[in-house]
């Protein structure tokens, strides 16, 4: 008898002693529940999850009496895990005719995210075992779907109440930079807010001068390591990099409660490092004049690395290449530090994009005589590459040689044609 004569034998029996419990009027028996072994198990539509560890999730084992209760249980196991959107089922009579073959149909969650910890007392090491142990999926990205989430936040309180350190922990997404999301695990209760930030090991500069320069952007700002760090990095990095000191770190941050108002006392250790020097500038670019934009750089190899400096030299380069008709120019520089020499080589790679020509020139605010005089003292012609610089400059040059007596606000305005690539300009004389 095969498979499917089988199965109906079984179904058929049933449904007759069923009725026959009808017509006695004695208590329905339970239906029977037809079952056979699992022989394989599939998975598709699966891209970032291998097929083993989503079997591993479902709870089925080969050779395990299945049917339609089982397969629903192992669904509702994978949907738990919050790594999916949505999870399907099929199954079939295996190739042997003896058990089931099923197929789990699975569309994962398209959006993960890096994770991080603020505020907890656990090593970082630690904290990362609790949420990979919350779901043998979750690797250096995970969905921040509810579920998700709660089962890491659930894991994380286990190990923290295993420490002595029991608290409630929420899961945040966050945007560390505006193109860069993170899910941040930190307490529940709000974070403290800096009252006052100090600095150690710091030689170069006095505390007074670092103290000044993060004040302003720190003190009255919620607390968090990561964020004190970008604040550090955005403030007080360029002090040091102005004077060639590319490796200074912020070693250690220390944070305890003030004493004189509500709020916490950031500490941090700076290690100063030594002075990096100057070393070789290497320009790159098609269709660029490369040795005019090195010389409007004006970069002082040899000297000490003075980053404030470079990075007005790459807006010279950006101010040449507008000149040319070049008006949205890409600039890219990247560091080479040599430790062993205490140097640092640059490499600017320049695109210039499209080169746009002059179109018209119109005059506002001026009668007609006047209006003919500033057209005569305008030298650039229809056709020639854009000066961008050329309009404002032209204004103060009108202003400085007293070409009229009691002019008031001056300003230009560009008309910019992408289809054509040109620029029209309009001189307003107010």
């Amino acid at each position: 008898m095969g498979w499917p004569t089988r199965l109906f034998a079984v179904v058929a029996a049933a449904l007759i002693c069923w009725g026959q419990t009808r017509r006695e009027r004695k208590p329905a028996a339970a239906p029977v529940a037809v079952k056979w072994p699992l022989e394989s198990l599939a998975v598709e539509g699966n891209r970032r999850y291998t097929r083993d560890q989503i079997a591993s999730l479902t709870g089925l084992e080969l050779g395990q009496a299945v049917g339609r209760e089982e397969f629903e249980a192992a669904r509702e196991r994978l949907l738990a895990t919050g790594a999916f959107e949505s999870i399907g089922y099929r199954f079939q009579p295996a190739a042997s005719g003896k058990g089931l073959a099923v197929t789990f149909e699975v569309t994962e969650v398209e959006q993960v995210y890096a994770f991080r910890f603020e505020r907890l007392p656990l090593s970082e090491a630690e904290l990362e075992s609790a949420v990979r142990q919350a779901s043998p999926l979750f690797g250096e990205r995970i969905p921040a779907t509810d579920r998700a989430l709660a089962q890491c936040t659930a894991a994380i309180e286990k190990a923290l109440a295993a420490r002595g350190a029991a608290q409630t922990v929420v899961a945040r997404l966050t945007a560390d930079a505006p193109d860069q999301l993170v899910i941040v695990f930190q307490p529940a209760a709000p974070p403290p807010v800096i009252a006052e930030v100090r600095f150690t090991g710091n030689r170069l500069f006095p505390e007074t001068v670092l103290r000044n320069a993060i004040s302003g952007v720190a003190v009255g700002v919620p607390y968090s390591e990561n964020r004190m760090r970008q604040l550090l990095d955005t403030s007080i990095r360029p002090l040091y990099e102005m004077r060639g000191r590319l490796r200074v770190a912020f070693e250690r941050i220390a944070v305890e409660k003030s004493p004189a108002v509500e709020g916490v006392v950031v500490t941090v250790a700076v290690s100063e490092g030594e002075t990096y020097s100057l070393g070789e500038a290497v320009f790159e670019g098609e269709g660029v004049p490369l040795e005019e934009l090195r010389a409007a750089a004006d970069f002082k190899s040899g000297e000490p690395a003075n980053f404030a400096e470079i990075n007005e030299g790459v807006g010279r380069i950006r101010r040449a290449l507008g000149r040319r008709g070049y008006l949205r120019p890409e600039v890219e520089m990247a560091r080479q530090i040599r430790d062993e020499s205490k140097t640092v080589d640059l490499r600017i790679r320049v695109t210039p994009g499209p080169q746009f020509t002059f179109g018209k020139l119109r005059i506002q605010g001026l009668d007609l005589n006047a209006e003919a005089a500033v057209r005569r003292l305008w030298t650039l012609k229809p056709g020639a590459p854009f000066d961008a610089t050329y309009p404002d400059y032209f204004l103060e040059r009108i202003r400085e040689d007293g070409v009229f007596d009691n002019l008031r606000r001056t300003k230009s305005v560009l008309e910019v044609h992408e289809d054509s690539r040109t620029v029209d300009v309009t001189l307003i004389f107010g």
